[in-house]
């Protein structure tokens, strides 16, 4: 009773029960998966928007953090916001302290440190957000930080609903040095395989970094490229 009352409480069990009920309400968000392909990175993220009335462009949650990095989370919207803002504003003063672009681990890493103190100080929740960072810095890389403030690189990932069960098949089907198309059809034909009848193509956007330029794909255009 009551070790739930504040982030900074350790359980007798050696839990912070703050952070586990974060990562429940990651699994609640949209799932995206993400995929490092031979010269490319490529990030497939399910906008599950369903109302005819809400503009799609207004829902994709695909952000450009650099022109060399991009970003998708799963969970609470608002408080990623907030952090690809953060990210975006690090990215800048990297290049005006030392002229040069920030690779995708240093944008991470600080990041990652910003949701660890919100796991350590009183007076604030943690950051209910998982994000997957896709950059290119002489080679294609996709980092995924969680709750915690721990980040991790990876061939491939997912975030979001139904996330264990798009990481086994991952790692059943997923093979390296696949070009940007074997990946976009890659990811939808998994999510496919997990929506079933849900599925519709039309309800994805997709980011590709190929050889540091930003490339971005949503809806109908996909069944073109």
């Amino acid at each position: 009773m009551g070790y739930d009352r504040a982030a900074t409480m350790f359980a007798p069990d050696g839990h912070i029960l703050q952070v586990e009920y974060a990562e429940k309400t990651i699994r609640l968000g949209s799932a995206s998966i993400g995929l490092v392909g031979k010269d490319c990175v490529v990030i497939i993220s399910d906008r599950r928007q369903k109302d005819n009335l809400i503009i799609e462009e207004s829902a994709n949650k695909i952000n450009e953090v650099d022109e060399h990095i991009i970003a998708v989370s799963a969970g609470i919207t608002s408080d990623a916001r907030v952090l690809i803002e953060k990210a975006r504003l690090i990215s800048q003063q990297h290049r005006v302290t030392y002229d040069s672009a920030p690779s995708t681990e240093f944008v991470v890493r600080e990041i990652a440190d910003i949701k660890q103190q919100f796991t350590q100080y009183g007076g604030a929740r943690p950051f209910g957000v998982s994000m997957m960072f896709a950059g290119y810095n002489g080679k294609p890389v996709l980092y995924t930080t969680d709750i915690t403030g721990n980040y991790l690189m990876y061939k491939a990932n997912a975030i979001g609903e139904d996330d264990e069960k798009i990481k086994k098949i991952l790692r059943d089907k997923y093979t390296e040095g696949l070009s940007s198309h074997d990946a976009i059809k890659l990811g939808l034909s998994i999510f496919k395989e997990i929506q079933g009848e849900e599925f519709s193509i039309e309800r994805f956007d997709v980011g590709i970094i190929k050889e540091g330029k930003i490339k971005k794909i949503s809806g109908k255009d996909l069944e073109k490229d």
